[in-house]
């Protein structure tokens, strides 16, 4: 991870603290609500959003702005009681056939079982990279922070600030890596009964809607997008805040959670799923235990 003098992170805390202060908004002003109708809202001056799902239909919203690199945190209370077949998605993601996406995805459960989160990158297209976990605490209960840091190096997945996943960019090996689309941040609440709880078993039980989550608490402190260049390079020292973007990585405490959770809390690993990948891991999975 680079490294700065004083004055440079002094410096960096001040202008960060704007560019934060600037980026983290109310729900008007930041996103749009793309459908379900009223099911969609937004509430309490701009500061909170909740989706619906009924048995007609769900509900999604999505950023207006588009980003390059940086952190993107968001404050989830998931679905309560019996959400099995529910899915609750948070993602980044650009637009067309090669498009490129990171995800946060919420699998409903039964009454009584943990949920599962379900995480996945595209590259160009491609995905197939998912991992997925328990969760150490009660999503339902109160509102948690799901955050992506994403940069030119790796994209990291955390949760409360705890790192669980690194995303590792291996394009020196062959292995496509998002980093040239920029991408919008995108939110829905939807049935997904034909997967989402033990792989389709699980029916909605419709007698439980309508089901809904809640969102606070947005920030994005990351590179906006506009007329084909980055905002980053505009702004006041610009390099400093776009070479920290570009390169945040974990450090040993980050390190230590990190493999704390993938011991204690990690449910999958497309990685160690040899039956899917008979002819042999994918590159990506040779190169670090972090994946």
């Amino acid at each position: 991870m680079a490294t700065f003098s004083f004055p440079e992170m002094l410096l960096l805390s001040l202008v960060m603290g704007s560019f934060i202060a600037a980026s983290a908004g109310d729900f008007h002003q930041e996103f749009e609500l793309t459908w379900g109708d009223e099911r969609a809202q937004i509430l309490d001056g701009g500061k909170l959003l909740t989706l619906t799902l009924d048995k007609t239909s769900g509900s999604g919203f999505r950023s207006k702005s588009e980003y390059l690199f940086g952190r993107i945190d968001m404050q989830i209370k998931l679905v309560s009681g019996n959400s099995a077949g529910t899915v609750t998605a948070f993602y980044l993601s650009s637009e067309g056939p090669n498009h490129d996406e990171i995800d946060f995805e919420f699998l409903g459960n039964l009454s009584g079982d943990p949920y599962i989160l379900h995480t996945n990158v595209y590259s160009q297209g491609k995905g197939d990279r998912e991992q997925q976990f328990y969760l150490w605490f009660d999503p339902t209960k109160n509102f948690h922070t799901y955050s992506i840091v994403w940069n030119l190096q790796r994209i990291i997945y955390m949760v409360d600030n705890i790192p669980i996943r690194v995303f590792n960019n291996e394009e020196s090996f062959g292995v496509p890596f998002p980093k040239n689309q920029p991408m919008k941040l995108y939110s829905s609440l939807w049935n997904a009964d034909q997967w989402a709880t033990r792989g389709g078993l699980v029916k909605t039980d419709w007698s439980k809607a309508p089901f809904k989550a809640y969102f606070r608490n947005f920030n994005a402190n990351a590179c906006v997008w506009s007329n084909g260049e980055s905002d980053c390079a505009s702004k006041t020292s610009g390099s400093l805040i776009n070479n920290v973007l570009r390169t945040q990585a974990l450090d040993a405490s980050g390190r230590r959670r990190l493999r704390w959770v993938q011991k204690y809390f990690m449910v999958y690993n497309y990685c160690t799923d040899l039956k899917r990948f008979p002819l042999g891991r994918p590159r990506e999975c040779r190169r670090s235990r972090f994946l």
